[in-house]
């Protein structure tokens, strides 16, 4: 059985209302200080910089965004059987909610749907948090100690989780077919898992809008949309 691995960007979810980061109408590209929103010293060393964060998180679209027809798609594939693991740069946990079971996904950059305190590490829901923020908490510390919250995703500024990043590239190296989907490849070291995918044999697929570095090294680029693309692609590999 064929081993497929999906590595899906910002781009799989915009069909849910999420808008990706560094496209031409990208979060970053038109907004660049709202970078600082989601950067770690930043964060940590301002309290307006970590109001305005929060208060962006309760008003944005993740918590409260469904799958689409990729996110259903690649649920579909795994359901019928084919070897398939999912790493994602994405925090929103779609995959999951459409169906892939959470041992199947890798998220790199961590999630949106919890919350860690920078002090004590003690773990909670987002909604949790996200209520005490609209009740008029703007900068909600932790319940056990006190400590200064976030969300539990990598910020800008702090490294990815080795034991993480080690698992996504064992995934890279003994997949057959590696699927980049929705993600510009601009973002290190997780861009680098499409060239080890490929330097290890595996047939590599990008479905992208827009030109990637790692272009010149696939076997078949797909500039549709994605909500149509990945879909028929899956269905074809099935």
């Amino acid at each position: 059985m064929t081993m497929v691995a999906i590595f899906s960007g910002a781009g799989i979810s915009t069909d849910s209302g999420i808008p990706d980061y560094r496209g031409p109408d990208g979060m970053w590209t038109r907004d660049p200080e709202a970078e600082r929103l989601v950067t770690y010293g930043p964060y940590m060393a301002d309290p307006e910089i970590r109001r305005r964060s929060w208060r962006m998180r309760l008003d944005g679209p993740v918590l409260h965004a469904r799958p689409n027809a990729a996110h259903h798609a690649v649920a579909a594939f795994e359901k019928s059987g084919h070897a398939l693991r999912v790493i994602t740069q994405n925090v929103d946990g779609l995959h999951q909610a459409a169906g892939v079971p959470e041992r199947k996904v890798l998220e790199l950059h961590g999630s949106a749907r919890a919350v860690v305190c920078t002090a004590c590490h003690a773990r909670s829901s987002a909604a949790e948090a996200l209520e005490r923020v609209a009740a008029g908490e703007a900068d909600p510390p932790c319940l056990q100690c006190g400590g200064i919250l976030k969300t539990a995703t990598v910020m800008f500024g702090q490294n990815l989780d080795p034991q993480v990043l080690g698992q996504a590239m064992s995934i890279a190296k003994a997949t057959e077919v590696f699927i980049a989907v929705g993600t510009s490849l601009q973002v290190q070291p997780a861009a680098s898992l499409a060239s080890i995918a490929a330097e290890h044999g595996a047939r590599l697929i990008i479905v992208n809008a827009e030109p990637t570095p790692y272009d010149p090294i696939a076997d078949e680029i797909v500039r549709e949309p994605i909500g149509t693309a990945l879909p028929a692609l899956l269905e074809r590999l099935r």
